[in-house]
C-alpha cells in the first residue's frame, strides 16, 4: 500500500490513514512548532467524500472485529501499547514539538495514553451482560451487550496522544471500529500511532485517523448517519454544533467540553501545600487543561499569606524551549490562542485589575523572538462578573480573589455556566462533605492537584458536557444492550 514516510524517518509530509490505506487530501495543512513557528510537517485536509469512505469502510470492517473474542481484541491493545513503549522517546519528542509541551510532561502523556490502552485491554473478559428474573414460567430474560458499531472521535489539541488513546481503547475493546479526527494543529502523534495499528494486529478499517479542519472533515464525520456513536473533546461552541448534527441522525454523542474550575483554599489549609497544588493545577501544560485551576478563591484569613507565596512561586517558574529538561512552561499552542489570552488580561487590567506578576507577552527578542510565549501571570482585583472569572482562559494566567465564609466560597464556585472540575484545600471534614454535596461539577479534587484516574469517570455538568470518558461508565458509551426474551419447553 502507499505510504509516505513520517518525521520519525525524516520526512515532513504525512498522509492520513483511512479505509485501509494511506491517503492524501486535496490540500495540505501546515503543522507549526509553537516554540519557534517553524513548519514541523504538513498533513492532508481530508474531503467530505474521503470521510464518508472512511466511515463506509469502517462499517464493513467492524462486523468481523465485533465477532472476535474480547481476549483477541485485548491482545491487540496490549501489543499496540508495547510498540509505542519501544518508541516512547520519539513519541515524546514529537509530542513536545507539536504542542509546545515540556518534554517531561510529554513523556508523562505517552505513559498516560498507554495506560488507557492497557486498562481497557483488561476488559477483555469483563464486558458483561445480565440475566434478569423473567415474568413468565419457562422463560429467560437476558441483557446482551453488543458493539455500538462505528465510533467517531474528534479531539482537542492539548493532549493529542493521550486523548486519542482515551477514545480508541474503549471503542476497540467494545468491538467498535473508530474514525478519529485529531485537531489540525496537533495531529502528528496520532498519525504515528496509526502507523503501528496493523503491526499490533488491528485489521484495516478498524482504526482510521483522518486529518483535516473541523469545518470540513470534522463536520462531515459528525453529521454522517454512518456514525453510531460520537465522542468529542473540545470547546463548548463546537460541542453544541456536534450535538445539533448528532440529533439530526439520533446519534448518541458524548461531549467533554470546556471548564472553569474553581480552586477553594480555606482558612485551615496548609498554605504551602495549597500554593504547590494551585501552581501545579494552573500552570501544567501552560494552563491548557480543561480541568485546570482557572480561578482561585482564598478565604480571607490566609489570603495575603497565600498570595505572597503564590506570586513568588509563579515568578520562579522556568519558561523556555520545551525540549530542555529543566523547563516548566512552554509556549501557547498557536497565535490565535496567544492573542485571546492577552486580550482577556489587557481588558481586565484596563478595567482596574492588577497583574502582580507577568501580565503580557514576552518581549520579541532572544529566545522569545519566535513562538507563542506568554508570561506566567497572577492577577487580582477582579470580581466574579469579570470575563477572567467567567470565560475559559486556557493559558498561564491565574486570577485570585478573597472570600469571607464557606457558603460564600461555594456560591462563587458555582457562579458559572461550566461544571467540569473543582478543587478544595482544607482539613475540615464537615466542609469537605458539604462541598461534595453542594459543588455543581463532575470532578472534585480535594487536597490534591489535577490529573484524573483512568478508571474514574471524566464527566461534566452544565455546559461542560454530557456523557464522558474513562472507566466502566465511559466504556458503556461504546456498547448497546439487547434484551432477549427466551421461551423454552418445560
Amino acid at each position: 500500500m502507499a505510504f509516505r514516510m513520517s518525521l520519525f524517518s525524516g520526512s515532513k509530509d504525512y498522509q492520513f490513514y483511512a479505509a485501509g490505506r494511506w491517503q492524501d487530501g486535496d490540500t495540505k495543512i501546515e503543522v507549526l512548532n509553537p516554540a519557534d513557528e517553524s513548519v514541523l510537517a504538513t498533513t492532508p485536509d481530508a474531503t467530505a467524500a474521503q470521510c464518508t469512505e472512511a466511515l463506509e469502510f469502517a462499517k464493513q470492517a467492524q462486523k468481523a472485529w465485533g465477532k472476535l473474542t474480547g481476549v483477541e481484541r485485548g491482545n491487540c491493545l496490549r501489543k499496540w501499547a508495547d510498540l509505542v513503549d519501544e518508541r516512547k522517546e520519539k513519541f515524546a519528542q514529537l509530542l513536545s514539538q507539536e504542542v509546545g509541551k515540556p518534554i517531561r510532561e510529554a513523556r508523562g502523556e505517552i505513559d498516560f495514553g498507554n495506560s488507557w490502552l492497557r486498562y481497557f485491554a483488561g476488559f477483555d473478559r469483563h464486558i458483561e451482560g445480565e440475566i434478569l428474573s423473567a415474568d413468565q414460567p419457562n422463560e429467560q430474560l437476558w441483557l446482551v451487550p453488543q458493539p455500538a458499531g462505528v465510533a467517531v472521535a474528534v479531539i482537542a489539541w492539548n493532549f493529542p496522544y493521550a486523548v486519542a488513546c482515551r477514545k480508541l481503547a474503549p471503542a476497540l475493546i467494545a468491538g467498535c471500529a473508530i474514525v478519529l479526527k485529531p485537531h489540525e494543529d496537533t495531529p502528528l502523534t496520532a498519525l504515528e500511532l496509526a502507523k503501528l495499528a496493523e503491526e499490533a494486529g488491528i485489521p484495516p478499517g478498524i482504526v482510521n485517523v483522518v486529518t483535516g479542519r473541523g469545518a470540513t472533515a470534522g463536520a462531515a464525520l459528525t453529521s454522517s448517519p454512518l456514525a453510531d456513536v460520537i465522542s468529542f473533546t473540545g470547546s463548548v461552541k463546537t460541542g453544541k454544533l456536534i450535538a445539533k448534527a448528532a440529533a439530526e441522525n439520533v446519534t448518541f454523542a458524548s461531549l467533554e467540553l470546556g471548564g472553569k474550575a474553581p480552586f477553594l483554599v480555606l482558612n485551615d489549609a496548609d498554605v504551602d501545600e495549597a500554593v504547590e497544588i494551585a501552581v501545579f493545577s494552573r500552570f501544567l501544560n501552560c494552563g491548557q487543561i480543561c480541568t485546570a485551576n482557572e480561578r482561585t478563591y482564598v478565604q480571607r484569613g490566609v489570603y495575603e499569606q497565600f498570595l505572597e507565596k503564590y506570586v513568588a512561586k509563579v515568578e520562579g517558574l522556568s519558561v523556555g524551549n520545551p525540549l530542555d529538561e529543566d523547563m516548566y512552561l512552554g509556549p501557547k499552542v498557536n497565535k490565535t490562542e496567544l492573542e485571546k489570552v492577552d486580550r482577556m488580561v489587557q481588558a481586565a487590567v484596563a478595567g482596574g485589575a492588577t497583574a502582580l506578576t507577568g501580565g503580557g507577552l514576552f518581549e520579541r527578542e532572544g529566545k522569545y523572538e519566535k513562538g507563542y510565549w506568554y508570561k506566567p501571570t497572577v492577577i487580582t482585583g477582579v470580581d466574579n462578573s469579570n470575563p477572567l472569572m467567567q470565560d475559559e482562559i486556557f493559558g498561564p494566567v491565574s486570577p485570585v480573589a478573597p472570600f469571607d465564609d464557606f457558603d460564600e466560597g461555594i456560591a462563587l464556585a458555582n457562579d458559572t455556566r461550566f461544571g467540569l472540575a473543582g478543587y478544595l484545600v482544607t482539613n475540615d471534614m464537615n466542609k469537605i462533605m458539604r462541598a461534595i454535596r453542594d459543588l455543581e461539577l463532575g470532578e472534585l479534587y480535594i487536597n490534591r492537584g489535577c490529573v484524573e484516574s483512568i478508571h474514574g469517570y471524566h464527566t461534566g455538568w452544565k455546559q461542560s458536557g454530557v456523557g464522558g470518558d474513562d472507566g466502566k461508565k465511559g466504556l458503556e458509551h461504546y456498547l448497546r444492550y439487547k434484551s432477549v426474551y427466551l421461551k423454552y419447553q418445560g
